[in-house]
């Protein structure tokens, strides 16, 4: 029987090279040479998020954020709505305001604001996820990653492996290992 998680997130382990770096700078400089060379589907896998690494792999903005916005625009709108409607719908004059008066119900569109930034939000992060999932595939780890190395991954076929596992040692890596 077929696992569907597995169809889904990409089961088969793609083929490539992994090398293991000791020092953050060889990693950097590594990394900067691969995007020079127009390589950009490479992984990297650091311990601590460093801005050196972030820079290197100059990789665009998530569009997560753009999820989160045009919810955030929707929820004030629609909150602004409801209560704009529920004021003209059923008028009931208070204290000689108007009866469609926005001070007061700023706080209902505060929070549908954020209501909808929040759900749109959940619906990029997965959105993106399933994306990443599919494109990659899986890849190799080390648990030295989580402790005091570094990583690159570099996908390639079998013709070429030979070639980046040398690349891979000249730029510093103190183990290399095909996937």
């Amino acid at each position: 029987m077929m696992n569907p998680l597995k169809e889904l997130f990409g089961g088969a382990m793609t083929p490539g090279v992994l090398g293991v770096f000791g020092h953050l700078d060889d990693t950097a400089r590594a990394v900067k040479d691969l995007k020079a060379d127009g390589r950009e589907d490479f992984t990297v896998f650091s311990p601590v998020p460093r801005h050196e690494l972030e820079d290197a792999i100059d990789r665009p903005n998530s569009s997560v954020r753009m999820y989160t916005l045009i919810g955030g625009i929707a929820g004030c709108s629609i909150g602004a709505w409801i209560t704009l409607y529920m004021s003209w719908d059923w008028p009931t004059q208070v204290g000689g305001k108007p009866i469609g008066s926005i001070p007061p119900y700023v706080v209902i569109m505060f929070e549908m604001t954020v209501l909808f930034g929040a759900l749109n939000t959940l619906v990029g992060v997965a959105l993106n996820a399933l994306r990443a999932a599919r494109r990659e595939g899986t890849i190799p780890y080390d648990p030295r990653f989580s402790n005091d190395k570094f990583g690159v991954f570099v996908p390639c076929g079998p013709d070429k492996a030979g070639a980046t596992e040398a690349w891979l040692k000249q730029h510093g890596a103190e183990e290399v290992r095909r996937a």
